[in-house]
């Protein structure tokens, strides 16, 4: 009875006709599969990015670990520990974590650090030398965004694996080749007060009283790279004990080239050479340069690595420092051209300006082999630090990521 008054009046035919309520009913089934997407491509792109950083983290980690072992001698424990911190500390640096709370941050990075599995593997080789083997791998657990966890995804877990070897033996040999500047403004102090003894005595009289005064006590700088040089060759000295694999000479130049030495097995040598050297006259690189490469290029020089340790091509590096700037405009382009020679026929250059002028900072820049070559100290403990620095990139240089 009720259909019959319905179809009567039409009620019925324009209800089921009516369809101005369907836009909203696809649109609430449609939207959250669209955000659901957009938010998935997003985390696609991050994914990959933090990825790449997990790794990079696990192989500075295993690096760090691998190259303590063998040139610190830690325990594996410590080894253990000093890799865990380090991906920790790498990732929290990373963009992974920009903008990140801190109470957030410090989870993220106690998660890193009780997931990650270092192992360590020890072997010995000949009577003293060690190689340790490093494996880390690295676990993550990225959160995804709002719109991905529409679908019920709340995070993707990212491994990373990484391996590097180390030992205490120095099984790349070396040619090492100090290049350094003893002109007169090596004579003047430093920023950095003498340690060892702080204060000195002037005679500060007048024309009417004679008197004693208490001054500050600065290293000169002669003296701050007599200790950095000697920081250095004990870095090269601790891989080497036995004057095997490492050659090191030095030459020093102010108006002119000095005399340098000749290239010899160990430090000892060009240790002492560098303790007798006095600060005079002008400034000019280039001869130096010239015979530091001639040097080290030799052919005499790969016969006498490989008569002593067996090795054809052994690393060559150059170390030049400078305080100041070259007298003569011929002289930065003559040192340049050495530079570029070098630099062609893979002689690694280390650099060192030490408070110099922009003119000085310039040559070494463009002389060092990239910009983690270059160092440009403001005082004698960063002198120091960036010598000592060289010397443990040198005789690490053997340390290499295996996978």
């Amino acid at each position: 009875m009720a259909r019959d008054i319905l179809a009567k009046t039409g009620i019925l035919a324009r209800f089921l006709g009516n369809r101005s309520g369907n836009f909203g009913i696809m649109t609430a089934l449609i939207l959250p599969v669209a955000l659901a997407t957009a938010g998935v491509a997003m985390d696609l792109t991050k994914l990959v990015q933090t990825k790449s950083e997990l790794q990079g983290a696990a192989d500075s980690a295993a690096l760090a670990a691998a190259s303590a072992l063998s040139g610190k001698g830690i325990a594996d424990e410590e080894a253990i520990a000093l890799a865990k911190a380090f991906l920790s500390a790498q990732m929290a640096n990373l963009s992974i974590t920009a903008g990140t709370p801190s109470d957030k941050l410090e989870a993220v990075k106690k998660s890193l650090l009780d997931s990650a599995l270092v192992t360590i593997k020890r072997t010995t080789s000949g009577a003293n030398a060690k190689t340790y083997d490093v494996t880390v791998n690295a676990h993550y657990d990225m959160p995804l965004n709002a719109f991905t966890q529409l679908i019920g995804f709340k995070t993707v877990g990212l491994n990373a694996k990484s391996a590097s070897q180390s030992s205490t033996e120095s099984k790349n040999a070396l040619s090492m080749f100090l290049v350094l500047d003893r002109s007169g403004s090596m004579a003047e102090d430093t920023a950095t007060i003498n340690a060892a003894q702080p204060t000195e005595t002037y005679d500060c009289s007048s024309w009417y009283e004679r008197k004693t005064c208490t001054r500050a006590n600065y290293v000169t700088k002669i003296d701050a790279l007599k200790v950095a040089v000697a920081d250095l060759t004990t870095q090269l000295d601790k891989v080497d004990p036995d004057k095997i694999y490492v050659r090191t000479a030095a030459v020093s130049y102010n108006i002119n080239m000095q005399t340098p030495t000749t290239l010899d097995w160990g430090t000892a040598k060009t240790l002492a050479y560098v303790n007798k050297l006095t600060a005079t006259d002008g400034t000019d690189s280039s001869d130096a340069m010239q015979t530091a490469y001639d040097k080290l290029i030799a052919a005499t020089e790969n016969t006498a690595h490989k008569n002593k340790n067996g090795q054809t091509s052994p690393g060559k590096f150059i170390v030049f420092m400078t305080d100041g700037d070259n007298n003569y405009t011929s002289a930065d382009t003559d040192t340049k051209k050495t530079c570029d020679t070098a630099k062609a026929n893979k002689v690694e250059i280390y650099t060192v300006a030490l408070m110099a002028p922009s003119k000085g900072q310039k040559l070494l820049a463009y002389c060092a082999t990239d910009t983690q070559h270059y160092y440009d100290a403001a005082d004698a403990a960063e002198l120091v630090a960036a010598f000592k620095e060289i010397g443990e990139k040198a005789a690490s240089a053997m340390t290499r990521l295996t996978n």
